[in-house]
């Protein structure tokens, strides 16, 4: 997460602030005036109005005259990843092999920032409605691949910060917002090297995940399982995938 130095005479402070635009559109903020993505983005409203416009003009949002949303054409960039990346590729083999050994749908996470982002996916042939699409972004300290990369990060203090500065909202009745059981849980999953974290985002969902390593020892992803918790125990549903996710995560060491 250490960005590097860059230059000034290298920056070029559009396109950070077309991005700004881009970025300020949510599920709370579909369709925003100029002002409002100004209060957003911090631009004065001349400005916001201008990369609006600039935007629509290439299609990437579009607007009634006074209202602005985005349009489908967002998703190139987006999608520019999952064909151009080397990472989702290479797993997706050991994740069809892995769903169809345990019956379960795996995923392939990596962190952005503060938030998790599902890379790479394989579902299994049972109906489920566990499952998360590809690019689904979630806060990482509520899921398990999340808590397995932030047990691995290096700079353990940032990740203290970010959470004391966090206020995380329950998604469910077993909802973990407590910031010091979620650090505990943070260092504990560095300490056993894998992560059952339950009915954090979902009721009656349990997952389960293990740190994905390369050749030079860093923790570059999470291999995790997503299922409905039934009437089967932590314990047992433990046994049953832990050592499946990771022999699956030691057989991607030497291709990462």
């Amino acid at each position: 997460m250490t960005k590097p130095a860059l230059d000034k005479r290298d920056w070029i402070a559009g396109l950070e602030k077309g991005l700004a635009i881009l970025e300020a559109f949510d599920d709370q903020h579909a369709r925003m005036t100029p002002t409002q993505a100004a209060t957003r983005t911090g631009m004065t409203r001349t400005a916001a109005r201008r990369y609006l416009l600039t935007l629509a003009h290439l299609g990437y949002v579009q607007t009634d005259g006074k209202l602005f949303n985005l349009t489908p054409r967002v998703l190139r960039v987006g999608w520019s990843y999952f064909d151009s990346a080397r990472l989702p590729r290479i797993v997706q083999p050991y994740l069809q092999h892995l769903s169809a050994s345990i019956h379960e749908n795996v995923y392939v996470s990596v962190l952005d920032e503060w938030d998790l982002v599902i890379i790479a996916r394989n579902g299994s042939s049972r109906v489920m409605t566990t499952g998360f699409v590809l690019g689904a972004r979630v806060p990482a300290a509520l899921m398990s691949a999340g808590l397995v990369m932030l047990a691995y990060r290096p700079d353990e203090d940032a990740v203290r910060k970010w959470l004391d500065a966090t206020e995380f909202r329950p998604f469910t009745p077993s909802t973990i917002t407590d910031k010091d059981a979620l650090y505990d849980k943070i260092r504990q999953a560095r300490v056993d090297g894998y992560v059952v974290f339950e009915q954090q985002l979902q009721v009656g969902v349990r997952g389960v995940a293990v740190p994905i390593k390369n050749r030079h020892g860093q923790v570059v992803a999470a291999l995790s399982v997503n299922m409905p918790i039934g009437k089967e125990t932590s314990e047992a549903a433990l046994a049953r995938v832990l050592q499946p996710l990771q022999e699956t995560a030691l057989s991607m060491l030497n291709v990462i």
